[in-house]
């Protein structure tokens, strides 16, 4: 039988962490990397018998690649702290590492927006690459949002990772920030150049694509809600861009009047 490890990377994910471990506990082992938690969340992950191994951030990417390669098994599952295994996947999941021939396997995921899970606008099925026999997959280097890459043949399942992306509107608020900044970072970091009108157009892009192309609309108030999320995320995150390259005056530079300045202002 196929030993399977599942790993999770986590930073203050107190109100997360033990559900999601409970949810693993089908797996051989669950390795937990935690990036400097300053809740409880790596005493929780231990009381419920992870390994815990406590490093600093490296980005989405190499901190997964870090819980792999502290993994022990044939297989490995890579997690989010708010996602959760439900026992018809954990069935699944046992079945297909078995297999010969196949060296990863897509999954589905259903998620959810402002405490509601969504089925259309882009998120349902959401198919996210997740298992991976060690040694045949790694995470691409990004920042934010990284990529599981499979060397072989891949699969899909059919059961659904279920994600408590969103629980509430003080959520959805928080990562737009975060998710804007860290994007714009990365952008940035690729060479990429951002303007107010490009800004704009991608977010407006976003919303379409979202809510009439994807579906979102078929959500009702809610699928509008996310298409809106969605824009106002991109736009964010174009305009950080844009302004990270053209960064505002100083307040008040040393020997400056207010009129030099206001006068500098409309040049």
């Amino acid at each position: 039988m196929k030993r399977l490890s599942i790993t999770i990377i986590t930073k203050n994910e107190a109100g997360n962490i033990s559900e999601c471990v409970r949810s693993c506990r089908f797996a051989d082992e669950v390795v937990v990397v935690d990036n400097g938690s300053t809740d409880d969340t790596v005493a929780l992950a231990r009381a419920e018998g992870a390994l815990v191994h406590e490093m600093d951030w490296a980005g989405d990417g190499p901190q997964k690649n870090r819980a792999i390669d502290r993994a022990t098994g044939d297989w490995f599952f890579s997690l989010d702290a708010d996602e959760r295994i439900t026992p018809a996947l954990a069935a699944e999941i046992r079945a297909a590492i078995e297999h010969d021939g196949i060296d990863g396997y897509r999954v589905p995921r259903i998620s959810m927006f402002a405490g509601r899970f969504m089925h259309h606008g882009g998120w349902r099925p959401d198919h996210t690459r997740r298992l991976a026999r060690r040694g045949q997959a790694r995470y691409t280097d990004s920042w934010l949002h990284a990529h599981l890459g499979v060397e072989g043949r891949t699969g899909t399942l059919r059961e659904s990772i279920v994600h408590y992306s969103y629980r509430n509107l003080d959520q959805v608020l928080q990562k737009l920030d975060r998710y804007s900044s860290d994007g714009a970072r990365e952008m940035q970091a690729r060479g990429r150049k951002g303007s107010l009108g490009g800004a704009v157009a991608h977010g407006l892009w976003a919303f379409v694509r979202t809510y009439v192309l994807r579906g979102g609309f078929l959500d009702g108030r809610f699928g509008f809600m996310l298409a809106v999320f969605n824009a106002q995320t991109t736009y964010y995150r174009y305009l950080k861009l844009w302004l990270m390259q053209h960064p505002p005056m100083a307040a008040n530079p040393a020997g400056s009047s207010i009129d030099e300045l206001a006068s500098r202002q409309g040049e």
